[in-house]
């Protein structure tokens, strides 16, 4: 079920992925309030969107590791890393709402963002 590349990088960035996205989506039923916190006001149901985020990160972590469903899942953590990039934005724009953390740590957050979703293409693309 678990096929990986040959690769050792390329084993190791499938299994770290997995972790991450995992870790992540878990954590969203965990502290569900600081993803709610997050959230920039204009998008509604922030509670459900926080459960449905959560849900496909811990799919799609799992489903990079499965081969068959690689390719898809990679894509659809390229998606949800788009559509989170909102929250990020709002945190660093509105860093007064958010005390505890440094605002230049909410602005390192932005391009963080893209390197994950060169990760996840990178990884999930098949070896050559």
């Amino acid at each position: 079920m678990f096929d990986f590349p040959d690769s050792i990088p390329k084993r190791f960035a499938l299994i770290a992925l997995a972790f991450v996205f995992v870790a992540a989506g878990v954590n969203h039923f965990v502290n569900p309030e600081f993803y709610v916190a997050i959230m920039p006001p204009y998008l509604p149901a922030h509670d459900a969107l926080v459960v449905l985020s959560g849900v496909f990160e811990i799919l799609g972590g799992i489903g990079v590791l499965v081969p068959r469903a690689r390719s898809l899942s990679g894509w659809g953590l390229i998606a949800l890393l788009i559509a989170v990039f909102p929250a990020n934005l709002h945190m660093a724009l509105n860093s007064d709402l958010f005390a505890d953390v440094s605002p230049g740590s909410l602005y390192f957050r932005l391009p963080i963002q893209f390197l994950f979703i060169a990760w996840t293409y990178w990884a999930t693309r098949p070896s050559s």
